[in-house]
């Protein structure tokens, strides 16, 4: 017999409208789940049930009202949706992962979070995640490490880890998480989910910390693609402020719409050589890509070998202003001592970064991203890039840590992920697709990046993919 957290998003949200379900009974159902199971998986930083029970008894009686006078009621209402800890929830605590910031409670939403608000869904609390999502991995001061259901002695990616491993382990259905540099696709790939890392601008990063640098986004991280594609609904459009804003959808039209569309024959460039020199890709890693590509071209879609030229160039770009991020991130002057090696590493580094190497580092984002709209992905070219999304399966929790050595540990990072930046520097849509599974039953992701601004292709592709090769009935021992 089913139980609440078998069923999907969209699932719930029907049977709340329906009356067969009931808010509060779906969030009790998930505050039970991680009073059990969480400790071990260090899913969370904060819990809020008590905030949680509030919202769900709010969301009843207003799914109660909305059947009686015939009202349309948003997706998602009713389905608990926790928030990653780098976003802000006023009278919430927010740690970013620090322990400079363990008492930090906001006073205002980020905007993303006004959205889940008045989409009416529930939060259960915040999720975990790394110093302010600087690592690839989620470990930090102050919670026990976020690990995938699949294997507990390994991580759950980073740095939406907490989220990944929440969803993953059915202690939640959806989440919210973010992505500057693979922070959504790394921990989808290893939990085992599907994962939208949106068109840069799509959803609104303010009001309070607007990355200028266009590298980051919020995105959803769930089960299956149409539950992923209706939080994308709720969390998209733009804000007064924005530095960015990706092109708007027809009218009327919605991401979650494609979910349920065949995408056409489409033109697939497939990428199994790392576009960063040096980098080694794991056999499992290329065996899921090659094996992806054989049935994408068994769907009838041209799927054409493809390499890119392994340049160092946007590696330096990339970490030069991935510096000057990790530079400007808020630490009152008495939490410098308490930041995590790797944090205090990339801070001065990106104290020393001019202004001038700054602005360098960002017209070679540009001018790649340009690029690929010139060369590889213009109408006629490629629709879609095929790739792995990680250089190797799952890693143990702590393996890619080294306090003693921050400098080592980012080069280890950016061995295990070369893939996913890409598109942080370009701003083009990405997705991790949970196809594959190792021999040792370990989830290996393929990424999936299209034309900017368009998700949909993305979507309707992975639907169809999710469609041949059904994924969401496999689930870890703990589930």
């Amino acid at each position: 017999m089913a139980e609440l957290h078998d069923l999907t998003a969209l699932e719930q949200a029907q049977g709340i409208r329906s009356g067969e379900l009931s808010p509060v009974e779906i969030t009790e159902h998930f505050l039970a789940r991680i009073e059990r199971l969480d400790d071990t998986l260090g899913a969370f930083l904060t819990r809020t049930p008590d905030l949680a029970r509030k919202q769900a008894s709010d969301a009843e009686s207003e799914a109660t009202a909305a059947r009686r006078e015939g009202r349309e009621l948003p997706p998602l209402h009713g389905v608990p949706v926790p928030v990653k800890d780098l976003n802000q929830v006023a009278g919430v605590r927010c740690t970013m992962g620090s322990r400079a910031l363990a008492e930090h409670v906001p006073t205002v939403d980020d905007h993303v979070v006004g959205k889940l608000r008045a989409g009416g869904t529930i939060l259960l609390g915040k999720t975990n995640t790394p110093e302010f999502g600087l690592p690839c991995y989620t470990e930090n001061g102050l919670a026990p490490p976020a690990r995938t259901p699949w294997d507990l002695a390994r991580s759950a990616g980073g740095s939406s880890g907490g989220a990944a491993a929440a969803v993953a382990a059915g202690l939640a259905p959806v989440a919210h998480a973010s992505d500057g540099g693979g922070s959504i696709r790394i921990p989808a790939s290893v939990c085992g989910l599907f994962g939208i890392k949106p068109s840069r601008g799509r959803i609104s990063s303010g009001p309070l910390l607007h990355d200028v640098s266009g590298l980051a986004t919020s995105g959803p991280l769930a089960r299956t693609v149409a539950d992923a594609a209706t939080l994308l609904d709720v969390l998209a459009g733009p804000m007064p402020g924005d530095p960015f804003t990706a092109p708007s959808l027809p009218p009327g039209e919605t991401f979650a719409a494609h979910a349920l569309r065949d995408p056409g024959r489409l033109r697939i460039a497939c990428l199994t050589e790392a576009p960063v020199p040096g980098i080694e890709v794991h056999p499992d890693c290329r065996t899921a890509t090659t094996e992806t590509a054989a049935l994408l071209t068994g769907l009838g879609h041209e799927v054409e070998e493809l390499s890119l030229p392994s340049d160092d160039s946007i590696l330096l770009a990339f970490t030069r202003v991935w510096s000057v991020l990790a530079a400007s991130r808020p630490v009152p002057p008495e939490g410098e001592e308490l930041l995590m090696p790797l944090t205090r590493y990339l801070r001065e580094r990106g104290a020393e970064v001019s202004g001038t190497d700054f602005t360098r580092s960002m017209y070679a984002f540009r001018m790649l991203a340009q690029s690929l709209a010139d060369g590889l992905m213009p109408p006629g070219g490629y629709d879609v890039i095929l790739s792995p999304t990680l250089a190797a399966p799952p890693a143990e929790v702590g393996a890619l840590r080294d306090d003693a050595d921050p400098q080592a540990e980012f080069a280890a990072l950016g061995a295990f992920t070369p893939f996913t930046a890409l598109y942080n520097a370009t701003g083009q849509p990405a997705v991790n697709v949970p196809l594959q599974w190792n021999a040792a039953g370990l989830p290996i992701g393929v990424m999936l990046a299209g034309r900017y601004g368009d998700e949909a292709t993305l979507i309707a592709l992975s639907a169809q993919l999710e469609q041949a090769r059904p994924w969401a009935g496999r689930t870890p021992s703990m589930w």
